[in-house]
C-alpha cells in the first residue's frame, strides 16, 4: 500500500491529509483560536463530587467543567483490593492482564492502545466520595475535547507520549504496542525497557516505531520523557487552580511524532517554516526518513494538485456512491449515524441469484463504510442497515469484512453481531469534534 502525508499550513490553519493508494484516508486540521486541549495537562479544581455516577466535574479554566469518571483517578492498589470482588471475571487481554498497578482502567488510547484511555469494563473500585472533595485539586489531563455541550473528558492517570515511547509516572509495568504480535519480538522489548526503566519511576509502553530501534534511543528518550514529568510536577506546585500546566504538541508535530515512519513513502510539505522544523525533528529522531521529507512549490497548491479539496468537498455528501451502482446514505444525527445500503441499478449477471448480487453488494458497502468512518472522522455510535441476506453464512461474511477494514482505523472501534432486525450496531471512539463538524 502506497502511504503518504500531506501537510499544509500558514499562521491560520494548518490541515494534514493522510493518503493510501492515492486516496484520500484521514483528514485533520487545528486552527489557533480553536484552543484544542486533547492531551494537555491542567491544575484543575473539583466543582462537583456526584456519587451517583461515580464522577466528578472538574473546572480546568476552559469554560465548561471536565468530567472525570472514578475509573480515571489514580486510586492506590490496596485500596482496590479491598473492595475487589473475587467473582469478577478475568482479563483475557494483554494489556488489561499487565495494567498498571497504580490505574483504575487499562489502556487504550491511540496507535496500538499506546496512549492512556478509560476502560468501561465492571471493576470495584471504591466509592469516588472516598477519594475527592469539592475543592480540592488535582492534576488531569483532557483524553477527549468538550463536544456540543459536553465538557472535556479527563483522567488523573497522566500518560507522556514520545516517539518511540509513551511514558505513564503513575504506572509500574512495561507495555507493548499491540500492533507488535510477535510474541518473541514483545518479550525482548519489554525486557529491553525494563533494564532502564527504574524502580518506582512510572511506567510505560514501547509503540510500534519503537520497534526497530537500538536500546540507547529508547533509554534516552524515557529519561528526555521522564525528566518533562518532574518539570510538569514542580510547575503544578507553583500554580493556582485552575491553570493550564502543560501543551500537548501541535497538530504537525503531533502527526510526525505519532505516525510517519518506514511505511510512508513520502511526506510532502507546502511551508517552508513547517518543512524546516519538519526536517530538523525527522533529522534528529530518524534521519533515514529525511529523504522522504519535501518541499512542495509550483503555482498549484499542494492540496489540488493531489485531490485532496476535491476528496474532502466528497467526504461532505450524503450519498456515496458504490462500485457495483449501490449507495451509502449516511445520516448524522444528535443522538448516532445511521448508514443505509442501497443496491441501486447492481442486479448481477442474468439476475439468477439475487442473494449473490446482495452479497457482493454488501461487501463493497462493509469495505466503504470503515474508510468513510475513518475519513469523516465519524464518533459515538453508528447503525448500518445493510441489504438484506437469507443466508448466516453471508451475513458472518459481512461481518468479518467489516471487521477486518475496521481493523485499519487508528480510533477503536467494534461492530457488534447483526441484530434481529438486521441491523449492525457500531461504535467509534471520538476524542475531538469532527473536522467536517468544524467547519
Amino acid at each position: 500500500m502506497k502511504r503518504e502525508i500531506l501537510v499544509s499550513s500558514n499562521p491560520q490553519e494548518s490541515w494534514v491529509a493522510l493518503r493510501e493508494d492515492k486516496r484520500l484516508a484521514e483528514v485533520m486540521f487545528d486552527r489557533p483560536d480553536q484552543n484544542r486541549v486533547l492531551g494537555d495537562i491542567f491544575l484543575g479544581k473539583v466543582e462537583a463530587v456526584l456519587p451517583g455516577i461515580q464522577a466528578a466535574f472538574v473546572d480546568i479554566g476552559t469554560g465548561k467543567a471536565g468530567f472525570l469518571h472514578v475509573s480515571d483517578i489514580n486510586i492506590p492498589a490496596e485500596s482496590r483490593e479491598e473492595h475487589h470482588d473475587d467473582s469478577t471475571g478475568g482479563r483475557n487481554s494483554e494489556t488489561e492482564s499487565n495494567r498498571p498497578q497504580k490505574s483504575g482502567r487499562p489502556r487504550g488510547r491511540g496507535e496500538g492502545n499506546e496512549r492512556a484511555g478509560r476502560g468501561r469494563g465492571r471493576r470495584h473500585l471504591p466509592p469516588i466520595q472516598d477519594h475527592l472533595k469539592k475543592g480540592q485539586t488535582i492534576l488531569v489531563q483532557v483524553t477527549k475535547e468538550a463536544i456540543s455541550t459536553k465538557g472535556p473528558r479527563l483522567t488523573a492517570d497522566i500518560s507522556l507520549p514520545g516517539r518511540f515511547l509513551v511514558y505513564m509516572p503513575y504506572a509500574s509495568r512495561v507495555g507493548i504496542s499491540r500492533k507488535i504480535e510477535d510474541r518473541n519480538q514483545r518479550a525482548k522489548l519489554r525486557k529491553m525497557a525494563q533494564k532502564f526503566l527504574p524502580k518506582k519511576s512510572g511506567g510505560l509502553i514501547v509503540r510500534t516505531v519503537g520497534e526497530e530501534v537500538t536500546p540507547t534511543k529508547l533509554e534516552k528518550e524515557f529519561f528526555r520523557l521522564h525528566e518533562r514529568w518532574q518539570k510538569i510536577s514542580r510547575d503544578a506546585e507553583a500554580l493556582s487552580a485552575p491553570s493550564p500546566v502543560h501543551r500537548e504538541a501541535t497538530l504537525i508535530s503531533g502527526v510526525i511524532r505519532d505516525l510517519f515512519s518506514g511505511k510512508f513513502e513520502a511526506l510532502r510539505v507546502d511551508s517552508k517554516q513547517a518543512y524546516e522544523e519538519i526536517s530538523d525533528y525527522v533529522k534528529s529522531v530518524d534521519p533515514d526518513l529525511l529523504d522522504r521529507v519535501h518541499l512542495h512549490s509550483g503555482p498549484t497548491s499542494l492540496f489540488d494538485e493531489f485531490g485532496v479539496e476535491e476528496e474532502i468537498q466528497r467526504a461532505f455528501r450524503r450519498n456515496v456512491p458504490l462500485k457495483s451502482g449501490g449507495s451509502l446514505v449516511i445520516e448524522p444525527t444528535e443522538a448516532l449515524v445511521s448508514i443505509d445500503v442501497n443496491t441501486g441499478r447492481f442486479t448481477g449477471k442474468g439476475k439468477r441469484d439475487p442473494e449473490q448480487t446482495i452479497l457482493k453488494t454488501n461487501l463493497e458497502a462493509a469495505r466503504e463504510i470503515a474508510k468513510q468512518l475513518r475519513l469523516r472522522d465519524v464518533g459515538g455510535i453508528i447503525v448500518v442497515d445493510f441489504i438484506d441476506m437469507d443466508m448466516q453464512e453471508n451475513r458472518d461474511k459481512v461481518l468479518r469484512e467489516l471487521r477486518s477494514h475496521l481493523g485499519r482505523d487508528r480510533a477503536r472501534t467494534k461492530a457488534f453481531e447483526v441484530s434481529s432486525l438486521g441491523l449492525v450496531e457500531m461504535t467509534r471512539q471520538r476524542v475531538r469534534p469532527s473536522v467536517f463538524n468544524s467547519l
